[in-house]
């Protein structure tokens, strides 16, 4: 069962008391969904995407330690996870209201903001990893 598909007499403390197995495949299918979600539906999704096709295999290929690699891989991933967070307080946000609110717009600038300090982790990580003497 989706999120989406829940009607408004189910109990979501109810889909919550599920353990063992059952919650872990049910919790690999919400979270494919949410991934899912944000690739149809969130394009600077696509656009980080695009991105780390270019950027993982290029730490794979360029001589560096495991760990500058490893560093290089995390921080294109921890872009991905912010963006994702991002797109979820903006779908919270217009949830709420479409009306312009300052909250809302602070809300949604604050994870404008997250996403702006990942990607210049991205730009710093590997410029000094590159352009660093040895």
């Amino acid at each position: 069962m989706q999120p989406d598909s829940l009607s408004g007499g189910q109990d979501a403390l109810k889909l919550k008391s599920r353990g063992g197995v059952v919650r872990v495949f049910k919790a690999a299918g919400y979270s494919l969904a949410g991934l899912r979600a944000a690739f149809i539906h969130e394009a600077a999704f696509r656009q980080l995407l695009l991105l780390a096709a270019a950027l993982i295999p290029l730490a794979f290929w360029l001589p560096v330690t495991g760990v500058e690699r490893a560093l290089m891989v995390g921080v294109v991933l921890l872009a991905l996870i912010v963006e994702l967070i991002n797109s979820a307080i903006e779908a919270v946000v217009d949830r709420i209201s479409l009306e312009l609110h300052p909250l809302s717009k602070r809300a949604k600038d604050l994870g404008s903001a997250a996403q702006m300090l990942a990607l210049l982790l991205i730009t710093s990580v590997w410029s000094l990893i590159l352009f660093s003497p040895a």
